[in-house]
């Protein structure tokens, strides 16, 4: 079974499943209540993952080393990988899950500073809200160092919300929606609460009511039921999905940004993808075929060679 998860685009203004959408304050923390037992259902699913994870791992799937000698790519593939997965999306930009029109889009990116927030509903044992929040803590830095760009970890004044929840912290997810987008359509509490099991993971990412190519904000959801390494690989490719990489790619190796479930973690073609985007001599708004002769002599800096 495939490893899906799911990037989505929207204007602050858009409309579909995006209707509503703006952006508020950070959540503040509430009260955890007493932990109960999971629910049947969250029992079940849980045990899915399991099963999901345990038959990836054992067709050589879910690879954590990031790539080697027998994932090699050229400076070609690079820009073409760059290409497809910078320029175009999966779905329609505030089209909620309705497939793009497959046109060439233009270069998406943040400006401002990027402020991660972590919030876990009641369901997460405190050990591995501690041991997630360290492990973001550090992708976080990884990504800020591959990109050039500032992203830290930050509970107030956040504006890319990770939430970690399963199915018995529906209540806790609602809210937390709710006040990061006040007057959120049913449509859009519907994309987070009814996500279909086939989907692992989603991030969305928000920008400018007066630039659609300007990433402003991000939500993205993490599946509580996940065990450790599926879990970690949400966090890796939502996140870094969610900095303006929206799309996916057959052709990208090694990469997450793939759906075939070889590789589980970012990877070093990963880190030149968002290296690529984030380089200056790339603008925001800028289209393919503008950008083009401009990736393809980054890609060959990447890879090594000047041709």
């Amino acid at each position: 079974m495939p490893f899906r998860t799911l990037a989505l685009t929207c204007a602050l203004a858009a409309l579909a499943a995006c209707d509503g959408l703006s952006p508020g304050k950070t959540p503040q923390a509430t009260v955890r209540p007493a932990p109960t037992a999971p629910s049947q259902d969250s029992e079940n699913l849980r045990r899915h993952y399991a099963h999901v994870q345990a038959d990836l791992l054992a067709r050589g799937l879910l690879r954590t080393d990031g790539g080697g000698p027998d994932t090699p790519y050229t400076a070609d593939m690079l820009a073409k990988n760059f290409e497809r997965i910078a320029f175009y999306d999966e779905y329609a930009r505030g089209g909620g899950l309705r497939r793009s029109s497959g046109r060439a889009g233009q270069l998406r990116r943040w400006t401002a500073p990027i402020r991660v927030s972590m919030r876990f509903g009641p369901s997460v044992p405190d050990t591995v809200q501690t041991a997630d929040r360290a492990l973001v803590n550090g992708y976080l830095g990884r990504l800020a160092s591959v990109t050039g760009h500032p992203i830290t970890a930050s509970q107030s004044r956040a504006n890319f919300h990770v939430l970690v929840m399963g199915l018995d912290d529906q209540a806790a997810l609602s809210a937390q929606v709710k006040q990061i987008i006040p007057g959120a359509s049913t449509s859009t509490l519907n994309l987070f609460r009814n996500v279909p099991r086939s989907i692992h993971c989603l991030v969305v990412a928000f920008s400018d009511d007066k630039n659609e190519n300007k990433v402003t904000s991000a939500i993205a959801l993490i599946r509580a039921e996940h065990p450790d390494l599926l879990r970690k690989s949400c966090y890796h490719e939502e996140i870094a999905q969610g900095l303006g990489l929206a799309n996916d790619s057959p052709d990208a190796r090694p990469s997450i940004f793939n759906d075939d479930d070889e590789f589980a973690l970012l990877t070093t073609h990963d880190e030149a993808l968002l290296a690529m985007l984030y380089d200056p001599r790339l603008s925001i708004g800028m289209p393919l075929e503008q950008a083009r002769p401009i990736f393809q002599i980054m890609a060959r800096e990447k890879a090594g060679r000047l041709y």
